[in-house]
C-alpha cells in the first residue's frame, strides 16, 4: 500500500509511534456473482481492495476510490459488512499503525479489471467456488459480504 502524503506528514513529527487510522476495505462483486481480487505487490498474497481514508473522506469514498486506482473498475457501495479494530502492525522500518477496518460490500459497474498502479501484481474476478488460497482475513470479509444479515462487529465486552 503507498503511503498517503498525510501519513507522510505526520511521520515526520510523530516519528515511529503508533498511529490510528481509519481503514477500508471493498468486497466488489460482479453480475455473475464473482469477487474481485488483486494479487498485492506487497506480499504477492490476493486479497480485496483496500486502503485508508484521506482526512474528511467517507467511507465509502474511500471504497470507490481505491477500486479505481488499484483495479480499474468503477464499483457503487451497497452497504456495510464489518467494522474492526485491528491488531497493531508494525512494518520493516520501524513504523507502527492500528487501522478500523470498515469493510463494504460493494458492486461493479463498470471499467475492465487490470492492474492499474503499483500496489498490485494482477486483478482478477474469482467464482466462488474457485478462490485462490486466501488469508482469513479475505476469506472472513467475503463471507460477511455475502451473508444477509446485519454488519459485524466484534462488541468488545463479554456478553
Amino acid at each position: 500500500m503507498a503511503t498517503p502524503d498525510f501519513i507522510r506528514a505526520l511521520r515526520a513529527t510523530a516519528g515511529h509511534q503508533l498511529l490510528w487510522l481509519p481503514g477500508v476495505s471493498a468486497t466488489v462483486f460482479d453480475d455473475q456473482g464473482r469477487v474481485l481480487l488483486v494479487r498485492r505487490a506487497d506480499t504477492g498474497r490476493w486479497s480485496i481492495i483496500g486502503g485508508i481514508c484521506e482526512p474528511g473522506e467517507q467511507p465509502a469514498r474511500t471504497a470507490v476510490r481505491e477500486v479505481y486506482e488499484e483495479t480499474a473498475v468503477c464499483c457503487v457501495p451497497e452497504r456495510v459488512v464489518l467494522v474492526q479494530a485491528l491488531d497493531p502492525i508494525e512494518y520493516p522500518n520501524g513504523d507502527r499503525c492500528q487501522f478500523m477496518d470498515i469493510t463494504l460490500r460493494c458492486r461493479a459497474v463498470g471499467g475492465e479489471a487490470r492492474v492499474n498502479d503499483e500496489e498490485s501484481l494482477d486483478v482478477a474476478w474469482f467464482p466462488l467456488d474457485g478462490l485462490p488460497e486466501l488469508e482469513d482475513f479475505v476469506l472472513t470479509r467475503i463471507k460477511q459480504a455475502l451473508a444477509d444479515g446485519p454488519a459485524w462487529f466484534d462488541p468488545g465486552i463479554d456478553l
